[in-house]
Formats: C-alpha cells, structure tokens, sequence
C-alpha cells in the first residue's frame, strides 16, 4: 500500500473538542516558558509598529474614520489570536477587504457596515462549526492569484487622488473607468507637497527594505513624512485636518440598529464579507504554515474569524481577518505562539492611548504611499508571469478572475474563475484518459528482473518515498500539501513518485514547490521520480527544478542517484 495513502487514511479521526481547540490552549500544555514568552514580546512588539499605521490607512482607504482600523487590530486581532487555529496568525484590517467596505459604506453607511460585519461574523461561525472551511481550499490557484492582483489594481486607483494631492469636481466614483477619467479632469490640480511626501514615503520604505531589513520602515517613512510636514508647513491634508485626530480610547460596545430590513438591505455585504474573510485568513494560515511546518486548523480558525468580526464591529471597527504580511513579519520575528498576536494588540492599545495625539500630524498622502506599496506587493508579479506561461488553460483563468474582478465584480470574479477552473479540470480529464486493448483483468506475472536483490532499498531510515495516485488538481491539493508536509521529519531523502499521475494543474504545481522549498530548508534532498513529460513541463513553469529538485526516470533511477551522491561525499 502506498504511504502516501497510509498517512492520510489511518489517521485517527479528531473530536470535535480537538477540532476546535485554539492553538493557545495547544500551546499551554505544551509548556509555555518566560524565554517563549520574551520570544512572542519581541514579535508582538514588531508586528505592531508595523500595523500601527496600516491600520489606519486601510481604514481610510475603506471610507472610514482611522481610529475604527485600530479598533479593528486591537479588539478582532486579540481574539484571532486568543481563539484560532492558527499558532501565529494576525489578525485586523485587510487590503483585500478596502474596495467591499468602501462601496458598503457609501451604499449604508458606517451602521449598515457594522451589522453587515457582524452579521459577516455570525456566518463564519456557522461556516466553522458546521466544518465548510475545507471546501474553500478547493479555489484553484490562478482564482486566487487573479483575485488579489485584481483587489491591488482597485486598491491603488483608489489611492491616486490622495497619492496626488488632486481636488476632484465631485464623489470619486467607484468604477475603475469613470475613476480613472475623473482623475483625468483634475490632474491640473495636483498638489506637489502633497506628491513629494507620497514619493518620499514609498521611496523610504522601498530604501529601508532593502538596505535595513530589520527596521519598521512603514512607521519610519510615516513618521519622517509627518516631521518634514510639520517642520516645513507643507499644505499637505493630514489625519488632524480632515478627520480632527484620533480618540485616545476604545469606545463602548453598542450594537448597531438592526432590523429585519436593513439585515436584509446589507445580506450580500455580510455574504461578500464572510466568504473573503474565510478565504484571506485562510491563505494567511497556510503561509504561515510554509514558513514554520505547523499545521493550522481551518474550521477553529473561521470560528475564531467569526467571532472576531462580531466584537469588532460592536467596539466600531471594520471587516477583521487574517493578515498575511502582518503574520509573515511575526514568524520572522520569531514569535512562539499566539501569544505574540495578543500582545500585539495590547501595544497597539497602549499606543493609541499615549500617542494618539501624534497621529493628528500623519499626512494622508503618505498613508496613501503605504497602502501603494501594500498593493504593490500583493499583486504577486512572478506568480501571475508563471501562471500565463504554464498553459492556456491556466493563463484563461487567470485573466478572467482578474479582469472581472477589476472591472466588474468581486464575487463575480471568484464565481466565474472558479467555474472555468472546473471545466477546466473536466477537460484534462477526458484528455488523459487512454483505452488499451487486450489488457487482463488481473495483472500477470513477470519474470524476475536482472541484478541482485539490494537489501538497502528496504532498510534505508534516510529515504522515505510517497507515490500520488490519479489527478493532482486543486481538489486534491489540501489533502496532499498536509502529507507532504511531513517530509522533513527525520530524513535525509524524499522520493516523490508521480508515475501514476495522468496530469498536474498549477494549484498542484504550486503546492509540490511549497514542499521542494520546505525540503531544501530542512537539508532534504528531494526527486521527482516518473513524472510524464507534460508534468515535468508544468512543474519546471513553475520553478520546481534544479537545485530546487531533481528528476529520475523511476524509483529506482532514483534510489541509484542518492546511491551515487552517498558514495561521493
């Protein structure tokens, strides 16, 4: 029997009570010490310098006050990470979320998109204890790739009036064509001050990026920006001219006015909301995952995402969920545990509480540069030129996903990529199947092959070998991504047979380079043994090539390589 099958079927089924254990339980019993504790301090500490002003301009950026983003960090990021059921995931205000809040807040106003978010809350509870979240890992790669390239192209058209400085005849439209051509109609009032601070921030954390990886370079380029307005009197707008600073307080919980109209009026919010929040925080976790080798669960994370969303919106903050960047700069931070996500929050509160008054000098130009920069990286530039040359298939769906996203639709961008991903499945599987005459019901015997028995195949502790039968699609790719996981453990070499795979797509594809990088960090050696000739194509578009793996005809031609290289070291 294949130990690939092995290892995903005779697994213990888990309890409910495992099911939705948060990780910070997990780790308590684990034995939480004061070093993991100073470990998740200084995480925490981190995180939270860089979420302090992107909290607020992603809140800005979603057409509301900027003090409801910090609120946001602080009350739903506690509980992401208190409740969930990722070890270090961060929770607040997402990117992805500023174009769904921003046209909710212009359609119902800031009351009808608390009760949208909490009613975007009740629905991720459901999700998570009716057990849905391990349907939405099956969203194909492309799907994913394409909606959020699409989300940073509407982001950053929403950012270029404040970017610029410019004065627009009337309400900045929503549509990225009449954006753009009212945009158009006001470049002749550009404001340079405000322009050159935008620069001059981009270009500081661009700077500080690359020559000092270790300093906030978002709060450092803010925080620049702020004195040379201050110092300079530049006519540049700031948080204290247009909003009259920030509170230097949570508020009260209050529940928004709710009825069954207006419930009704905000139910395609709160749907929007709770299907890209499942989505996101779920994307997070799995980043998170490939740096570290845990294992997140995904219904106790969108239990916790729920009830996150709720006490958020009673505290009057926006959309929360899991954020990738903020939970990638905590796993190089080093953080141990979900504690770093709670302290996080904490410090944001203290932060609020003392310099609040300081935020009043924060020009609104410059959190425009930061959330220029955040687009910047979201649209991933080296995975979206992958995908266009892996096949046209592939390349289809893409486009599709984020053309419409741009200049259609959110949901409708995920429903039809997802749906072309599935025809597009349906394809390559009446493609690869093959009829062959004259073949027995039962295998016959052959004869024994030439060459001695070597007893080392069967006794080598050092190389473990897993064999994928049938299609690796997107379907299929959560379930393997969790076995493959587990390569690393105790083992020198990893032999991945695929010669019973009749066809990869790049969900598969991205998920064996997932592996390939994990192996190579762990000092794992790993081939690819039987590949077909297409699958070997698909799999090196993707980068999964030399030094990453190496290629074998067979298991056995596989086996003969480490044999080789153990005998040359």
């Amino acid at each position: 029997m294949d130990q690939a099958r092995r290892a995903i079927h005779h697994q213990a089924r888990p309890t409910f009570a495992e099911l939705f254990t948060p990780k910070l339980v997990t780790v308590l019993r684990e034995g939480y010490t004061s070093a993991h504790f100073r470990a998740d301090a200084i995480a925490g500490l981190t995180v939270a310098i860089v979420a302090l002003p992107l909290s607020m301009a992603i809140a800005i950026g979603s057409g509301v006050t900027p003090e409801r983003g910090l609120y946001t960090s602080i009350v739903g990021g506690f509980i992401i990470s208190a409740l969930g059921g990722s070890r270090f995931q961060i929770g607040g205000p997402a990117g992805a979320f500023i174009v769904l809040v921003a046209a909710t807040v212009t359609r119902v106003g800031v009351d009808g998109l608390l009760l949208a978010t909490m009613m975007a809350g009740v629905f991720l509870l459901a999700i998570g204890y009716l057990r849905l979240g391990t349907y939405i890992k099956f969203i194909p790669y492309p799907v994913t790739v394409g909606f959020t390239a699409g989300i940073a192209v509407i982001i950053f058209s929403g950012q270029i009036v404040e970017l610029l400085g410019l004065k627009l005849a009337g309400k900045e439209p929503g549509p990225l064509v009449p954006k753009l051509a009212a945009i158009g109609e006001a470049i002749g009032t550009i404001n340079p001050s405000a322009a050159f601070v935008a620069a001059l921030t981009i270009l500081t954390i661009v700077l500080l990026r690359r020559w000092r990886p270790k300093w906030p370079a978002m709060l450092v380029a803010i925080g620049v920006a702020s004195l040379l307005v201050v110092l300079f009197a530049l006519p540049a707008e700031t948080i204290g001219t247009r909003y009259g600073g920030i509170p230097r307080s949570l508020q009260w919980p209050t529940l928004p006015p709710v009825s069954i109209g207006r419930m009704i009026d905000v139910l395609p919010d709160a749907i929007a909301f709770a299907l890209l929040g499942a989505i996101e925080s779920l994307l997070s976790a799995v980043v998170a995952d490939g740096m570290t080798g845990r294992r997140h669960r995904s219904n106790c994370e969108l239990v916790a995402q729920g009830f996150a969303n709720i006490a958020s919106a009673l505290f009057g903050g926006i959309c929360a969920t899991g954020t990738i960047a903020r939970t990638a700069t905590n796993v190089r931070a080093g953080a141990y545990g979900p504690v770093a996500g709670m302290l996080h929050s904490a410090i944001l509160l203290v932060l609020m509480l003392v310099a609040a008054p300081l935020a009043s000098y924060i020009p609104l130009s410059a959190l425009a540069g930061v959330l220029a920069v955040v687009c910047w990286n979201m649209f991933e530039r080296q995975a979206f030129a992958t995908l266009l040359k892996a096949s046209r298939g592939d390349a289809l769906v893409l486009l599709a996903t984020f053309l419409i996203v741009v200049f259609r639709d959110l949901t409708e961008g995920i429903v039809v990529g997802f749906a072309l991903g599935s025809i597009l499945f349906i394809d390559r599987m009446a493609k690869s199947i093959a009829v062959e005459a004259d073949q027995p019901l039962v295998p016959e015997d052959v004869a024994d092959r030439a060459g001695a028995y070597d007893s080392s195949e069967a006794a080598d502790s050092d190389t473990v070998v897993y064999r994928i039968s049938g299609a690796f699609f997107f379907g299929a790719a959560s379930t393997v991504g969790g076995v493959l996981d587990r390569i690393a453990d105790q083992r020198r070499n990893f032999i991945l047979d695929c010669s019973a795979v009749p066809f990869f797509d790049s969900t598969a594809a991205n998920v064996i380079e997932g592996a390939a990088l994990k192996a190579r960090r762990a000092g794992v050696r790993f081939i690819i043994a039987g590949a077909a000739p297409q699958i070997r194509r698909m799999l090196i578009n993707h980068g999964v090539k030399r030094p990453l793996v190496t290629y074998a005809a067979s298991i056995r031609d596989a086996r003969a390589q480490l044999k080789e290289k153990t005998e040359a070291a």
